[in-house]
């Protein structure tokens, strides 16, 4: 078990070195943005919403603790996964996850500055 605190103090450290974080009050609990983009959610029970390639869906649901992640009970889709507290209490855990989630973000980020309208 990890002694650096709760899992928002934690996902804050592992992530304050990447380029524009910020963190907002998002879908009950502390999410957590770089560049603009949701990368994982922190819930009151410590389980971590993680925005995920949906390419790989299925590789990571087969990993202990990960889950299809729901919202009012529907499906939020193949890009979020809910990731249960005791598969983020090591430090190991946690990085494996947010490495999933920011390997994704960058993606987004250059997906979304290539479908900008070009100037003329």
């Amino acid at each position: 078990m990890s002694t650096r605190g709760s899992l928002i103090e934690r996902v804050r450290a592992e992530l304050d070195q990447q380029p524009a974080m910020r963190e907002v009050g998002m879908f009950g609990g502390r999410a957590f943005m770089v560049n603009g983009k949701l990368v994982v959610s922190v819930g009151g029970d410590e389980d971590l919403l993680v925005r995920v390639e949906p390419a790989r869906a299925a590789e990571l649901l087969a990993i202990d603790g990960a889950l299809p992640a729901e919202m009012g009970g529907r499906s939020m889709g193949p890009s979020w996964m809910l990731v249960e507290s005791g598969a983020v209490e090591t430090d190991e855990g946690l990085s494996f996850w947010l490495g999933v989630a920011l390997a994704y973000n960058q993606t987004l980020g250059a997906r979304h500055r290539d479908q900008r309208p070009r100037e003329k």
